[in-house]
């Protein structure tokens, strides 16, 4: 079994030089990923595609394949493809009958032939017996030249048949590594999930920055969605998942400046602290999920002040954007749930913003702060790897983990109602409610205070960390499950 990865379009356009590193990146981000799914997976590099090889024919692993590649920036689109050596005209097309008689009952198509070497036949000789054939031995509802409902895709390079059995959509964008690195302000929002995903995307090694405004549940959202993410987009390169304590930054602001002000000014402190995060970690650019005139603090006057507070480039990939095409992204990327049950917390402070901040009040204002609050906050960052977060001495804790459930126990499934329907729990005789992530506090407390609970996720760390922040908030009677493994 086969798949061919086809480039982001704008890969092609490059130099030699630059295209061969981008595809050398891509090559390599691959087999990073693949390898561990099965070490017998092989990643080759060609100058217009990568291949990606697997022996035999194992349905359960090429599905596993399919996701990866879905989710790797730098590939367009990738055929899934079954490889035979090339015979004749009639053996071509009974391998492609084969393939596709299913598909096309009751459906009109269009056979596409993809030919590379030298042959005693053209492409649109074998298009055309490769048509009537399916069209005369299959149930089909005839040929549509102009708007097909199935196309039937071959490619030939020298001697050797590739019949497309799926085609599948990427993530296009550049190869992961490719660009430099940046350091994305996140929040947890809508805005911030997705302008970090968009520079995950663009090849950036996206390292993660937040400022936490809201105690420890805030925290945890945000880790967990940080780490969703790069999990799913990003996990060819580690990167740098950075906490900032911002909570005296503010009671500084609430005491020190007025009211007006106060949006700007904090984002300004924000920008100042992420200049020296960046300085430290040697970074270039700063990413932001701002975007113009959404908030008072997003006009361009206010915007324009907020980057002089810094020295480095800042990034916006948003910054035209309306909010229903950003919400549809979090949809599409699978980080809806994350971002929706995240709260705002920047917008507590403002009462009755000012959207043309001027720079000497501006600078007035900052003459009343205690800079020094800033400098202790800096010196409280702490920096952890994104794939370190479950160990992280925060969040561990010493929550108790259980192999199996007692019958005073209850598990409480707390994964995302979408991975709850892709892979449900199968626990016969388990007494289970399914309670997502994001309703757990409020619900939580309306259970039974005389029954254990075990919540449960995927990888352990959702459960790990919401666990923690239970017994935090007085509930003794939660442990996490982690099923043992064989």
């Amino acid at each position: 079994m086969k798949f061919i990865a086809k480039l982001f379009p704008e890969i092609t356009i490059k130099s030699r030089p630059v295209r061969r590193r981008q595809i050398q990146r891509l090559q390599s981000n691959l087999q990073i990923l693949l390898k561990r799914i099965d070490s017998a997976i092989k990643v080759s590099a060609f100058w217009d595609k990568v291949e990606v090889s697997i022996p035999g024919q194992n349905d359960a692993l090429c599905e596993q394949i399919v996701d990866v590649m879905e989710r790797v920036p730098g590939i367009q689109q990738f055929l899934e493809v079954k490889e035979y050596p090339l015979v004749d005209f009639d053996d071509t097309f009974q391998l492609t009958r084969a393939a596709y008689a299913e598909r096309l009952r009751g459906k009109t198509f269009k056979v596409r032939v993809k030919r590379t070497g030298q042959h005693t036949f053209t492409s649109v000789e074998m298009e055309r017996y490769i048509g009537g054939g399916l069209r005369e031995h299959t149930e089909a509802a005839g040929v549509d030249v102009r708007n097909p409902q199935v196309w039937v895709d071959l490619e030939i390079r020298d001697e050797t048949l590739f019949v497309v059995t799926a085609i599948h959509q990427g993530q296009g964008g550049y190869p992961l590594g490719t660009q430099e690195d940046v350091l994305s302000l996140i929040s947890g929002g809508f805005d911030s999930v997705v302008s970090s995903y968009m520079t995950m995307r663009r090849g950036s090694k996206t390292h993660f920055l937040f400022f936490n405004l809201g105690g420890h549940a805030h925290e945890i959202g945000v880790k967990q969605v940080a780490l969703y993410l790069w999990q799913r987009y990003g996990a060819s390169a580690r990167v740098k998942f950075v906490t900032v304590p911002f909570e005296e930054v503010v009671g500084e602001i609430l005491q020190s400046v007025h009211h007006s002000h106060m949006g700007v000014i904090l984002k300004r402190m924000m920008m100042r602290a992420a200049d020296k995060v960046a300085d430290r970690m040697e970074l270039n650019a700063i990413v932001t999920g701002e975007s113009v005139a959404q908030v008072s603090s997003q006009t361009l006057p206010n915007l324009r002040l907020i980057d002089e507070s810094c020295n480095h480039l800042v990034l916006r990939p948003l910054v035209t954007m309306d909010k229903p095409d950003i919400i549809d992204i979090t949809r599409r990327i699978g980080a809806f749930e994350f971002a929706s049950a995240m709260p705002e917390y920047c917008g507590v402070i403002s009462d009755k913003p000012t959207t043309h901040a001027r720079r000497e009040r501006v600078e007035a204002e900052e003459s009343n702060f205690d800079f020094e609050v800033l400098e202790r906050a800096l010196e409280q960052a702490e920096v952890i790897s994104i794939d370190d977060i479950v160990e992280n001495r925060n969040i561990h804790g010493d929550i108790e983990a259980m192999t199996r459930v007692e019958a005073h126990q209850t598990l409480i499934d707390i994964r995302p109602p979408r991975d709850q329907e892709r892979k449900p729990l199968n626990m016969p005789g388990c007494d289970v409610r399914v309670i997502p992530f994001y309703k757990l506090e409020t619900e939580f407390s309306q259970l039974s205070a005389e029954r254990e609970y075990l919540l449960y996720c995927d990888k352990g760390v959702m459960s790990q960390m919401h666990a923690q922040h239970l017994h935090e908030r007085g509930h003794e009677n939660v442990k996490v499950y982690r099923p043992a493994t064989h």
